[in-house]
C-alpha cells in the first residue's frame, strides 16, 4: 500500500552506458580487430571535425571533464554507476549506447551506437552491435533488477541475422532493441521483409526503440540550428511508418517507444493522425487505410510510449492530450544535456504542482510496465534513494492540486468529441 509521501520509485527511460571505445576490442569478432584499428586511427579526425561543425564546444567539454570526472566514470564503472543513480534517487534505469556525449570517446565499434544508421557496412554494423551487446549484457548482469540494457540492432541487415541477434541479445539478458532512425537508402520500415523482426521482438517482449542522434549532417553545412531543429523528428519519423502500414497492427504485441526526442510533437500529430483516419472533411477524398482497424491515439495507448528525457513543463501541460502513461521520464545519465547530477532539484521545479498518482506514472511505473521491471524488488531501494513528494513540493493535501488540473484533464483528446465526428460520442 503506498501513502501520499512515500518516496518516488524513479525509473529513467533514457540513460547511456558504454565502454572506452578501444576497450570493446575483446568483445569483437577477431577478424574485425584490422577493421576497427582502423577506426580507432579516425577518432581525432572525427573530433576535429564536430568541433568545426559546432556540435562539439571545447570550452565546454574541458570544463565538463574536470568538473564530472568522477562521476562521468559510471559510464562503464558500475559501483560508481550506483553511487550516481543512488545519488539522483534513480532506482532503475533503462540503458543506451555512448555514455560519452561530448567527445565521442565511448562509442561503439564502427560509430553504431547513438549514431546507428541504415547506411553503415552491413557487416561491421552487425559486428560492432554484437560487441557492444556482448559487454552490456555483461554489465547489467552485474544488477540486473535495476538495468534493462537496450541492445543494438542493425535492422536493415538481412533478417535471419537481424532476427538471431534480437533472440539472442533476448538470451544474454538484455531487453530492449534500438533500430536507427534513418534507413538511408535501405527498405524503410513499412517494407513486409521486416516483418520477421518485428514478430521476433514481440515474441521476446523486448521494446523496440529509436532515439536521438542520427541525422543527414553532410546536408547542414556549418548551420548547427538546422541539425537541431530536426535531430529529434527522425527518431519520430519510424512511428507514423509502423502505424499507417500496419505494423501495430498485424503484431498487437510490439511494443515501440522514441527516446530523446521530446513529447512536444506528439499532440498535434495524433491530433491529425486522428482526425485523418476518422474521416475529417479534408481527408474524406482519400482511400480508405486498410491496414488500420482502429484509430491511430488507439495504436498509442496500446503499444507506443515516449521516453521524454528532462521532461519540460510545457509538455507535461499537454499530457492528457499525450497520455499519462505514454509518457516515461528520463534523466539521460551521463550526458550533459540531462539532469545528472542535479536531478533531485530538477524534479522539484518541474513535477511541483503536478498530482502525485501521475507524477509516480510517469517517473517511474510506467517505465516498469514498459520495460518489465520488477516493483516488488525495486521497491525497498526506492524508499532508501527515492524523493518524497513533499521533496517535490507537492503538497500533502491533494484536492487542490488535482483540481487544478480538472479542466484540463476532461478537456483530454478533445478531437474526439469534435462536431467532425457525429458518430464518435465521448469515446477515446
Amino acid at each position: 500500500m503506498t501513502s501520499s509521501d512515500d518516496p518516488y520509485l524513479i525509473i529513467s527511460s533514457d540513460c547511456h552506458a558504454g565502454l572506452p571505445t578501444e576497450e570493446y576490442r575483446p568483445y569483437l569478432d577477431a577478424r574485425f580487430h584490422r577493421d576497427f584499428d582502423e577506426f580507432l586511427a579516425g577518432r581525432d579526425r572525427r573530433r576535429e571535425e564536430m568541433t568545426r561543425l559546432g556540435i562539439r564546444n571545447e570550452a565546454f567539454a574541458a570544463k565538463w571533464f574536470q568538473d564530472n570526472e568522477e562521476g562521468l566514470r559510471g559510464g562503464w564503472d558500475s559501483a560508481q554507476r550506483l553511487k550516481e543513480l543512488d545519488g539522483d534517487g534513480v532506482a532503475a534505469e533503462v540503458v543506451f549506447p555512448d555514455a560519452d556525449a561530448v567527445d565521442s570517446r565511448t562509442a561503439a565499434p564502427f560509430g553504431v551506437g547513438l549514431g546507428l544508421s541504415g547506411d553503415h557496412d552491413p557487416e561491421l554494423g552487425m559486428a560492432g552491435a554484437r560487441a557492444h551487446n556482448r559487454w552490456l549484457a555483461d554489465f547489467v548482469s552485474e544488477h540486473p533488477e535495476r538495468h534493462c540494457g537496450v541492445a543494438l540492432l542493425p535492422v536493415t541487415a538481412p533478417a535471419d541475422r537481424v532476427v538471431a541477434e534480437v533472440h539472442r541479445a533476448k538470451e544474454s539478458g538484455l531487453g530492449a532493441l534500438m533500430i536507427p532512425s534513418m534507413w538511408v537508402d535501405k527498405e524503410p520500415y513499412h517494407d513486409r521483409r521486416y516483418d520477421p523482426v518485428w514478430a521476433a521482438a514481440a515474441e521476446c517482449g523486448m521494446p523496440v526503440l529509436t532515439h536521438s542522434g542520427a541525422a543527414p549532417r553532410d546536408e547542414y553545412g556549418d548551420h548547427l540550428g538546422i541539425y537541431v531543429s530536426e535531430v529529434t523528428w527522425w527518431p519520430a519519423r519510424p512511428l507514423w511508418f509502423l502505424l499507417w502500414s500496419g505494423v501495430f497492427e498485424r503484431h498487437p504485441g510490439l511494443r515501440f517507444g522514441v527516446a530523446e526526442s521530446g513529447c512536444w510533437w506528439l499532440p498535434n500529430l495524433l491530433w491529425f493522425m486522428d482526425r485523418l483516419y476518422l474521416g475529417a472533411h479534408g481527408g474524406k477524398k482519400l482511400s480508405p487505410f486498410a491496414e488500420m482497424k482502429r484509430p491511430p491515439h488507439e495504436y498509442l495507448d496500446r503499444q507506443v510510449f515516449v521516453c521524454a528525457t528532462n521532461t519540460k513543463r510545457r509538455e507535461l501541460a499537454q499530457r492528457y492530450e499525450i497520455g499519462v502513461d505514454n509518457i516515461l521520464w528520463g534523466s539521460d545519465f551521463p550526458h550533459p544535456e540531462g539532469t545528472w547530477p542535479d536531478t533531485r532539484a530538477w524534479l522539484r521545479r518541474t513535477f511541483h504542482d503536478i498530482p502525485v498518482t501521475e507524477t509516480r506514472r510517469m517517473l517511474g511505473l510506467a517505465a516498469a510496465e514498459a520495460f518489465g521491471f520488477d516493483v516488488a524488488r525495486l521497491t525497498p531501494l526506492a524508499r532508501r534513494i527515492g524523493p518524497t513528494p513533499s521533496d517535490l513540493g507537492q503538497p500533502a493535501d491533494q484536492a487542490a492540486v488535482e483540481a487544478s488540473w480538472a479542466r484540463s484533464r476532461e478537456v483530454g483528446r478533445h478531437w474526439l468529441t469534435d462536431n467532425d465526428f457525429p458518430a464518435l460520442g465521448v469515446t477515446s
